[in-house]
């Protein structure tokens, strides 16, 4: 109906510019008026800071509408920084099988603050950390081989700054468990890997960072976030995956990148890179250069909730093979990639088809298709392709698990797996040597060639913290509630210049009419809204 009352008016518009005149007039609707409120109730709105609707001059009323400027400013000047990295530095590390091949990255929270190693892991939202415990993975550095300090323990009755949400808050879902309003709000999540899950209850302490700008000296940060305190762990996390903690870098509203846009404090967006010598780096607020590569998310069940992103067909060597195609959850927090079974038969039997080497079994491995072979061999192990659309190709730099027997022989392995689920999952092991960056701001994934020591741009990032002291805390009102986590664990036209002021005269009733019908148009946009 709006469609057809716009062009009938534009009509009305055409037809006046001649002989008739026209007088033309918009109502105008404030945002919180009872006009608005019965077209927002319309349209089931369940917002609970407009329950109940704010009264004219009210307290509230005013508040609303200094919080709806100061968003409007956020939007108008930008973001605040143009990169954060914890304060600890960018850094991130990888240990190898010990560590349940995950990506980890050293964050500081609380005050005075206490740092935690934590894994890096797209798949989930929820940022959490083992906190007083009762029943938490080993946390002496002697309890495992490559580890040069303990890991930490967060407890809320030492940090000033730190405080437990009750299960009246605004954010706490999980009032089913709770035995009273004045209660510790608690959470549960539940990775897909089997038994493993991290439950608690919920805190609200401040996360150290550092801003990295090109044209600032850096400086520290502070944000106001809100993670699990994690009583319990099970299944891997008992057994060597993230044994201090998760930071759940997904779209969720309650994720760290999530939370630092929202505070206007960076853009909604984030890159990891991850190097073949097992280093590599996390930078929020970074949306990577012009020369990378992109492909856009897609909606799961018609919402943006993950980085799913779409595979059309999957090449090996110089096959590309057909009805490969699957879409895919681009996931950090899975150590490898998987496919779904039947594009994973003609992978395997592509693969084989074209390796010159003798196929052997290797037991309690979970790679099936592995090869002993001779130095010159190894040489000729065919490329992993995956095609996106519009002709854009991602080459796995890494696709193949490789350990030497003696100078002469090696083992080699390719690390791909399958998986029962309509989906596919590009795990950590497919992004190494590339610059991933998850831009949620503008729904795409993309990904460089790069040099994880530097920030893309041919600048090297500083990793060392500034003693400069500067806070951004994003109020607790503004946060957002757990989101059922399902994760898997271990993106001025100008007028031409009139011939003539007679002309010229003629065009202004038209000019008007057409002024007031966009005026019309916004105002039913804003009403459909």
């Amino acid at each position: 109906m709006a469609g057809r009352a716009i062009l009938f008016l534009l009509w009305a518009c055409l037809f006046v510019n001649g002989s008739l005149s026209l007088t033309l007039s918009s109502k105008l609707v404030h945002r919180f008026s009872e006009e608005a409120m019965a077209v927002w109730e319309s349209r089931g709105g369940d917002n609970a800071s407009l329950k109940p609707w704010p009264k004219r001059n009210s307290l509230n009323y005013f508040q609303l509408l200094l919080q709806s400027d100061l968003k409007r400013q956020k939007l108008k000047l930008g973001s605040k920084y143009e990169h954060l990295f914890p304060s600890e530095g960018s850094q991130t590390l990888f240990f190898g099988n010990e560590l349940d091949w995950l990506h980890y990255t050293w964050i500081d929270i609380g005050t005075p603050n206490v740092s935690f190693m934590v894994a890096l892991d797209a798949g989930s939202d929820l940022l959490w950390v083992p906190c007083d415990c009762i029943q938490c993975a080993p946390l002496s550095a002697s309890y495992y081989d490559t580890l040069d300090r303990d890991l930490n323990e967060y407890s809320p009755s030492l940090s000033r700054t730190g405080k437990q949400l009750s299960c009246s808050h605004q954010l706490c879902k999980s009032t089913a468990n709770c035995k009273g309003p004045e209660e510790p709000c608690p959470y549960i999540v539940q990775y897909k890997s089997d038994d493993t899950a991290s439950s608690g209850f919920l805190i609200e302490d401040v996360l150290h960072l550092t801003s990295a700008s090109k044209n600032s000296t850096p400086s520290s940060v502070q944000a106001s976030v809100v993670f699990g305190c994690g009583r319990k762990q099970s299944g891997g996390y008992l057994e060597g995956a993230a044994p201090d903690g998760v930071m759940g870098l997904g779209p969720g509203e309650i994720s760290v990148p999530s939370v630092l846009a929202k505070a206007g404090m960076i853009q909604n967006s984030f890159s990891l890179c991850f190097d073949d010598n097992g280093s590599g780096r996390i930078l929020f607020g970074d949306q990577g250069n012009l020369a990378q590569h992109y492909t856009p998310f897609l909606p799961a069940a018609g919402k943006y909730v993950n980085y799913f992103v779409g595979v059309e067909r999957f090449c090996v060597g110089s096959s590309c093979l057909k009805q490969t195609g699957f879409q895919a959850l681009v996931d950090s927090g899975s150590s490898f990639t998987y496919v779904p079974t039947e594009v994973y038969k003609k992978i395997v039997f592509e693969f084989d088809k074209q390796v010159n080497a003798t196929r052997i079994n290797i037991q309690q491995s979970p790679w099936k298709y592995c090869y002993n072979v001779s130095s010159w061999e190894l040489l000729s192990i065919p490329t992993i392709k995956l095609m996106f659309p519009l002709n854009q190709s991602f080459l796995v730099h890494k696709p193949v698990f490789s350990e030497s027997l003696n100078q002469k022989y090696t083992i080699f392995c390719l690390t791909l797996l399958r998986t029962d689920d309509d989906y596919g999952v590009i795990g950590q092991n497919f992004m190494v040597g590339y610059r991933m960056v998850f831009d949620w701001e503008n729904l795409k994934l993309g990904w460089s060639i790069a040099n994880c020591e530097d920030n893309g741009n041919g600048k090297r990032v500083n990793h060392t913290p500034s003693n400069n002291g500067s806070t951004s805390q994003l109020p607790t009102s503004e946060q957002q509630s757990i989101p059922n986590a399902h994760a898997v664990a271990p993106a001025t036209a100008r007028n031409t210049p009139s011939k003539s002021s007679v002309a010229a005269s003629r065009q202004i009733p038209l000019l008007l009419c057409l002024t007031s019908s966009l005026l019309l148009l916004m105002r039913l946009l804003i009403l459909s809204c």
